[in-house]
């Protein structure tokens, strides 16, 4: 008598068990319309980057962060110090250690990321680039400036600055694939429309502000004519301003550069740089850790489907630019 009330007990307790976890897990896992677009503060999304310190990553982290407030989820970032493939590996492999619920990379070369980002796929941890690709890879989705149309509207600009006319250069980053769209999509445009334009060369600025001051000077040098340079980041933008402020002649040169760091708006409203290409790098962050959170939380399939399903974002995302001058260059200081 007393083992069988002993196994209706432990059948009892079994059962309470049981139906407490039930609702625990009905609770948790109930529908979202129930309880919203929420995750859990257990959650950890990540975003890694290279050379960490820069200016511009300000922007993109904020949209990430941004959006792990409204879907109440945590977020860290991460970066390669330096201008090095490797390191930046290593940093995503560190990252896949930790089982993090998704990663949103800025892929320093579109080649050598491409086993460290598989091997996360692998890994069930989903990925989406953003500001700069790696087309071979399986991330699931880029998202972040069409390049090649932002390339063609520095040509159109600088066109309009040089009345259609006279040399230019090129001050960029060789091998990384967003630098190398811009180029093209520069070189493409003033060799098609603009006749009476030339690019008499694409140098390497290294993303190094002395580097490309350096490199800026030689130009002016090697082309007495040379006109007009785009640079294709804010960083080589400042050293190209700060070679034409300090040229013993007194030549001025249309400068054209990318984003808005501090450096470059204040050079923009001293007429150092005529112009800069703002890119929507709040956007690249805010819909990267949307989607990762889909993806974790299986509430869309990855684009492109073959199911039929549809993905809240395509394979490709355009978070668009905007030109400034200083005719709108106030707009663009940090708040």
């Amino acid at each position: 008598m007393k083992k069988m009330l002993l196994v209706y007990i432990l059948l009892i307790s079994a059962f309470a068990l049981y139906v407490l976890r039930f609702e625990y897990s009905s609770q948790v896992n109930g529908s979202w319309e129930d309880r919203g677009l929420r995750g859990d503060i257990g959650e950890t999304y990540m975003m890694i980057t290279f050379q960490s310190g820069l200016e511009y990553w300000k922007s993109p982290l904020k949209g990430f962060e941004d959006a792990g407030d409204a879907l109440g989820v945590t977020v860290e970032y991460r970066g390669a110090t330096r201008y090095d493939p490797k390191e930046q590996t290593t940093v995503i492999e560190q990252a896949i250690a930790r089982k993090p619920a998704g990663i949103a990379i800025s892929a320093i070369d579109p080649q050598s990321l491409i086993p460290a980002i598989n091997k996360a796929i692998d890994a069930d941890i989903p990925v989406v680039l953003f500001d700069a690709d790696a087309p071979a890879s399986r991330a699931y989705s880029f998202l972040g400036t069409d390049n090649y149309k932002a390339g063609v509207t520095a040509a159109d600009k600088m066109a309009e600055l040089m009345a259609r006319e006279g040399e230019v250069a090129v001050l960029t980053l060789p091998g990384q694939q967003n630098h190398e769209e811009r180029t093209k999509g520069f070189r493409d445009t003033i060799e098609q429309r603009y006749p009476s334009m030339k690019v008499v060369e694409v140098a390497d600025g290294h993303g190094d502000a002395l580097v490309s001051r350096d490199e800026t000077l030689r130009l002016m040098k090697a082309h007495p004519k040379l006109a007009g340079i785009f640079v294709t980041e804010a960083t080589g933008g400042a050293g190209a301003g700060e070679a034409v402020q300090n040229a013993k002649d007194g030549r001025s040169l249309h400068i054209i550069s990318f984003d808005t760091n501090k450096a470059t708006l204040d050079m923009i409203k001293s007429g150092t740089i005529s112009a800069t290409i703002a890119q929507g790098t709040w956007n690249m962050g805010y819909w990267s850790l949307q989607y990762l959170f889909h993806l974790h939380h299986q509430l869309t399939v990855p684009a492109p489907s073959t199911s039929g399903e549809n993905a809240p974002l395509p394979v490709t995302v355009d978070t668009g630019i905007s030109v400034v001058t200083s005719a709108n260059v106030d707009d663009y200081y940090a708040k």
